[in-house]
């Protein structure tokens, strides 16, 4: 990346489905802007910075290193190399983290006594997080608003908080130039007007993504400049998803279909005769990936979602 409903609906669905504010509506990337700059880190002392949050100035770490995420950044703090002795259970839950989160505990925003324990220099958490109050008591915290800005100036700001910015713009640059080069491979390949649709199933219910909302759906659209079926541009784009059920599930799907998977689902509509006989099923242009692995957009997950596009639209 499991009781995904009970997580995702009260806590996800809050802050990726309620609390996603859309940076922009257009699919081409050559539209997208580039990482803009919102808040800044300045020096306060040799062992501090003060990081300018979207709540306020914020004095933390110059150089964090019992770092706790409350959220969807886990990977963004290791892809900085800043070390973690805890994170949610949604990043524990990730296969592509479990060799990098060996030893790191598994803790919620509940878990006060535990989180004391483990003495953190700095916290990390979304907007919704609860118990901030008391979580500042324990160690510097910093929240972020879900979608508040793009997915890869989330990164920045992350690298802002750690005092890892250059690093931080480095690897945006060099992502951005990684997978819009594949993104012009794979149009020349398929064709410049192929649509490709995501969509994620869970307990009988069928979810259809629009461009910012993890699972890939910020490379396929915003860097590779793939394009979005009609369908799916009218009902999810402004609203980040949209649920659909089975019955017209075929009206929503384009020339490739991305299928966010969780293997604790029974995913029945997968083996119904109406999804079977959709074009790019019957023409084997389906891409199954572990929901667990692409549920989110941090730099981690950028790396390993870009890599699962390039083999399978360009089976390298």
């Amino acid at each position: 990346m499991k009781k995904l409903l009970v997580y995702m609906i009260p806590i996800l669905f809050v802050f990726i489905l309620s609390a996603c504010g859309k940076e922009s509506s257009n699919t081409d990337h050559d539209h997208k802007s580039e990482p803009n700059e919102t808040n800044t880190a300045e020096e306060s002392s040799s062992d501090t910075i003060i990081y300018e949050s979207e709540n306020g100035p914020v004095e933390v770490p110059a150089n964090p290193e019992r770092v706790i995420v409350l959220g969807s950044y886990a990977g963004n703090v290791m892809a900085l190399g800043v070390n973690l002795v805890g994170v949610d259970a949604w990043a524990k839950m990730n296969p592509e983290f479990e060799e990098e989160l060996k030893g790191v505990e598994q803790v919620t925003d509940e878990d006060l006594e535990k989180i004391i324990e483990l003495e953190p220099d700095l916290i990390i958490g979304l907007s919704n997080t609860k118990n901030i109050d008391k979580l500042k008591e324990i160690a510097p915290t910093v929240t972020y608003t879900y979608n508040n800005v793009d997915y890869l100036t989330q990164h920045i700001e992350i690298g802002k908080l750690l005092n890892k910015e250059d690093e931080a713009v480095k690897w945006v640059e060099d992502f951005r130039e990684r997978a819009r080069a594949a993104g012009d491979e794979i149009r020349a390949k398929i064709g410049e007007d192929a649509t490709v649709t995501v969509i994620e199933g869970y307990d009988k219910q069928i979810y259809i993504y629009g461009d910012s909302w993890g699972r890939g759906t910020e490379i396929l659209y915003q860097e590779m400049g793939l394009k979005m079926p009609e369908k799916v541009k009218e009902t999810a784009l402004e609203p980040g998803y949209n649920a659909i059920s089975p019955e017209v599930l075929p009206e929503y799907i384009g020339d490739y279909v991305v299928v966010s998977k969780f293997a604790d689902q029974e995913n029945a509509f997968l083996e119904t005769e109406t999804y079977q006989n959709i074009p790019a099923v019957k023409n084997g242009n389906v891409i199954e990936a572990d929901a667990n692995a692409i549920f989110f957009n941090d730099a981690l997950t950028l790396e390993y979602q870009l890599e699962i596009f390039e083999d399978a639209f360009l089976e390298k």
